[in-house]
């Protein structure tokens, strides 16, 4: 069993071959740590992805609740823009922090 061992690991094969994946794994462009990385970044990508088609689909609704509703719309307009109608007046309140 011993000569079987130390057969292979004094063939000049098993050194080139022991270079070349230590070389693949640790220093190559595409060595192993960089695809970790490269996988956890597609990974935060398509729940980022997920997460702003969420917000468009929200965004989306939003807008056409706008379009048609007109109550939702003055209502909007009066407590985003601050608008009123000519015979009203608008008080604003701020609250202190405390």
């Amino acid at each position: 069993m011993r000569s079987f061992f130390k057969k292979y690991i004094h063939n000049k094969y098993f050194y080139t071959l022991l270079a070349f994946l230590i070389w693949m794994l640790f220093f190559d462009s595409d060595s192993l740590q960089r695809q970790f990385k490269l996988s956890q970044t597609i990974q935060n990508l398509k729940k980022q992805e997920k997460f702003y088609k969420q917000e468009i689909k929200k965004n989306q609704n939003a807008v056409n609740a706008l379009k048609y509703d007109t109550t939702l719309l003055e209502k909007y307009a009066r407590e985003k823009y601050f608008m009123k109608k000519d015979n009203e007046d608008i008080y604003i309140v701020i609250k202190k922090k405390q």
